[in-house]
């Protein structure tokens, strides 16, 4: 399958955006939700399925697009094409804080095992399922680590991780655990295994979970330091639960608010 080469450029630092640069011709496949700006002679065409030049027919298509569904994606990928005579330029921002990292496909064997959230943006040509896991263990108490996306092709694809990305390169029979929000991207030759803490107080007072993900070499892994579920519940712990506003400093946020309170409630009770 041929894929269109493209070239990039990420700018940014928290909340980084990468932007495409498209030959007349060329394409880009983006996440539903994910543009951010583009030239005016890009076409944009909605599609159902991964985006991908599938061959099949309708079949190809749904089952394209049930595989997004199994991940939790939307069933419709939108495609990018430049309509023009020159060089044109479409830009994919990242959800929240964090990295975009390139994946040169080629570069890495022509496949990549990623969360099933990460993915941003694409060339055209490659193409989205899933993967996965092939334990049971993984299956019961692996979380996000258990149904995971498969990028294929030998083209550029782009995901985003939360907070810092760290890479590390693990040699055969070499051994990493991991928690399992925090791995954002595997090459397949990573053994994937979930490994119970050990301890019943490490488990129910550690704050980490009962389980982690075991990693085991060869093949090189990405991890981030800002899982999206782990901001979601620091978000929610931190919002009123009370449909009310939430004070800083609540003695005294209190006290401001009661007597301010009682100047409207009581009005002119000088006389």
């Amino acid at each position: 399958m041929a894929m269109d080469v493209i070239d990039y450029e990420i700018k940014g630092s928290e909340m980084q955006f990468v932007e495409i640069e498209l030959d007349p011709g060329e394409a880009a496949i983006g996440e539903a939700g994910s543009l951010m700006f583009m030239d005016a002679s890009i076409d944009m065409d909605t599609v159902f399925g991964d985006g991908g030049r599938q061959p099949g027919g309708l079949f190809g298509k749904l089952l394209g697009a049930g595989k997004r569904l199994i991940t939790g994606e939307s069933l419709f990928t939108t495609v990018y094409t430049n309509q023009g005579s020159g060089k044109k330029r479409v830009a994919f921002a990242a959800p929240y804080p964090g990295k975009i990292l390139p994946m040169d496909l080629r570069a890495l064997g022509g496949m990549l095992i990623c969360q099933k959230d990460a993915f941003l943006c694409a060339a055209r040509g490659v193409s989205l399922g899933i993967h996965f896991q092939q334990k049971l263990s993984v299956g019961f108490f692996g979380g996000e680590g258990f149904i995971m996306q498969k990028l294929e092709g030998d083209g550029l694809a782009f995901v985003h991780a939360g907070g810092t990305v760290v890479r590390r390169e693990l040699q055969p029979g070499q051994t990493l655990l991991v928690d399992t929000g925090c791995l954002v991207a595997c090459t397949p030759d990573v053994n994937f295994e979930i490994q119970y803490v050990g301890k019943i107080k490490t488990a129910l007072f550690g704050g980490e979970g009962v389980f982690l993900a075991r990693l085991t070499g060869p093949g090189t892994v990405w991890l981030q330091t800002l899982p999206f579920s782990r901001l979601a519940s620091r978000i929610f712990a931190a919002a009123p639960q009370n449909g009310g506003s939430r004070e800083e400093g609540s003695m005294l946020g209190g006290l401001a608010a009661g007597g301010m309170l009682g100047g409207l409630l009581g009005g002119g009770d000088d006389d």
